[in-house]
């Protein structure tokens, strides 16, 4: 009687999301070169519920474009509508509004946003 193998383990739910995630990213934050106030319309394939027109120079509605963008772009997205500067300067308030999937993948990624995130935002 042949014995059968047991199939390979899935990947954990954490798994396949953190590797969602990290196929988006930009090879270098140099690589954000998004804009840095004004109204911005988001693509609907990025913000396909809700909200799609956002005033950077609002701090609120700046987190909100920022935590979208985040959950719910690719990776052209990222570098297209995401701003270094300002992504590293709200980062230490931004990665608790993100998923812990979101916010491991980039400082992994870029322990410049690790190391920051006792600074006030």
């Amino acid at each position: 009687m042949a014995s059968q193998s047991s199939p390979a383990a899935a990947p954990s739910t954490a798994d396949v999301l953190r590797q969602r995630y990290a196929d988006r990213l930009p090879a270098s934050l140099n690589d954000l070169t998004g804009p840095t106030h004004g109204r911005i319309e988001l693509p609907l394939h990025v913000a396909w519920s809700g909200l799609r027109i956002y005033n950077l120079d609002q701090p609120r509605q700046r987190m909100s474009y920022y935590r979208t963008v985040l959950a719910e772009g690719q990776h052209d997205d990222l570098t297209a509508l995401l701003d270094e500067g300002l992504l590293v300067s709200l980062w230490p308030v931004l990665r608790t509004l993100v998923s812990r999937h979101i916010r491991e993948v980039w400082e992994a990624a870029f322990p410049a946003l690790a190391d920051g995130t006792s600074a006030a935002a």
